[in-house]
């Protein structure tokens, strides 16, 4: 059995993945990420297989109620395993904990993988942003209501 999990991780852990990930053609570099979190509550997940980091999810506060899942991406040889899926369930209970009643994100048209996973996890269509004429680059924005967590006295 493949050992899989995710921790907490850092934005030079995240860069240099991104790096790695052919769909990304002009990856972030660490100024982006530190502009993005800077201000607010975030989570950088990195993905591991067998103790190697194969993956991330990066995602921040973009109000008091809404949390954005901004950046993610599994490197291609380690596909297929789950990890986007335990990293979304991941990214919901800290969320969750965090007070936060949606988590919402955008992918584009041309990467069905990532939308068929967002709906099989209960993500919504909320809208579609044609960004050019070719129809897979549209960008489509999801949202996740989020039950809070009940807590006991």
């Amino acid at each position: 059995m493949i050992s899989r999990q995710w921790r907490q991780g850092s934005i030079a852990e995240v860069v240099a993945l991104s790096q790695q990930i052919p769909e990304f053609d002009a990856p972030y570099g660490v100024d982006e990420y530190q502009r993005r979190l800077q201000h607010s509550p975030h989570l950088i997940q990195i993905a591991e297989v067998e103790g190697e980091p194969v993956g991330f999810y990066v995602s921040y506060a973009k109000s008091s109620h809404e949390c954005y899942l901004w950046m993610s991406g599994v490197l291609p040889e380690f596909r297929g395993l789950g990890l986007a899926s335990l990293q979304l369930e991941g990214l919901q209970q800290w969320a969750q904990r965090f007070g936060f009643d949606r988590l919402t994100v955008k992918s584009r048209n041309r990467y069905a993988s990532k939308l068929q996973l967002l709906l099989r996890h209960g993500f919504h269509i909320t809208s579609v942003d044609p960004k050019s004429d070719d129809s897979l680059d549209f960008r489509i924005h999801f949202c996740k209501a989020l039950t809070p967590l009940v807590k006991n006295n």
